[in-house]
């Protein structure tokens, strides 16, 4: 079952599931965990704004219920989210949510946060936002990617990706280790449409932060692109500066 939580799915489980992220707390820590970095709990507590003890609650509950695993180091206790499936059912939550109404007041910072991970993120391991949405589209449109039925990258599209120093040897195999598909879509939040997740989308992220196209900015999950990136973008898919620079 989602996120290490075993057993048949029954009316209980699924309410059991559903309670972990009915509270706000709970539910801001799974989105902040969806960077794939281990948080420890101070971290937490001060990005959600609650004690150090509350957090310490929300974090054994989400521990228990499968979400999350954690491990401690000295005095430090550090969690993330179980696996790729639980951080997947996380953003697909996020993605079915209506965008909330700008509020007044709610202050220069925080809408100047919420544009960059408009513009570009990661969503756990591949890129998300404006620059995932692009990306996906560009390489739907060079004919690297098919959305005939689901995503599956061409011949052409796994040349390329390889070309670029893609690591996909796991799936030459007929019978892979993990049950992670190739490519798969991921219905992005902000832009309604789905970009490209799975390994393929995975080992894009890691190229592209690799050689420089984008960088992160501060802690948390936004990432901009950088001039290089602009220019091999356009040099490699076609896609426009305009559409990936700050307005």
């Amino acid at each position: 079952m989602m996120g290490g939580m075993t057993g048949p799915r029954t009316p209980t489980t699924l309410a059991a599931l559903a309670a972990l992220l009915a509270d706000e707390t709970r539910a801001s820590v799974c989105l902040a965990l969806l960077d794939r970095r281990a948080w420890t709990s101070g971290e937490l507590a001060r990005h959600c704004g609650v004690a150090p003890s509350t957090i310490s609650e929300h974090l054994t509950r989400l521990v228990d219920g499968g979400l999350l695993v954690q491990e401690r180091q000295g005095r430090h206790r550090y969690v993330r989210l179980a696996d790729p499936d639980t951080a997947r059912m996380i953003e697909d939550l996020a993605a079915h949510v209506r965008p909330p109404k700008a509020a007044a007041g709610g202050g220069l910072r925080a809408h100047s946060a919420g544009q960059a991970l408009a513009r570009g993120r990661t969503c756990y391991d591949h890129l998300a936002g404006r620059l995932g949405v692009a990306i996906t589209d560009a390489m739907t449109g060079r004919g690297l990617l098919s959305q005939d039925a689901g995503f599956s990258l061409t011949g052409p599209g796994l040349v390329w990706l390889t070309g670029l120093g893609a690591d996909l040897s796991a799936y030459d195999s007929p019978a892979p280790p993990s049950r992670r598909p190739l490519a798969r879509p991921c219905l992005d939040w902000t832009e309604r449409r789905p970009h490209l997740a799975g390994t393929a989308g995975a080992e894009l992220c890691r190229l592209v932060l690799d050689r420089g196209w984008a960088t992160r900015i501060g802690t948390r999950r936004a990432v901009r692109v950088t001039p290089l990136g602009l220019g091999e973008l356009h040099r490699t898919l076609g896609i426009e500066p305009d559409l990936l620079e700050v307005a």
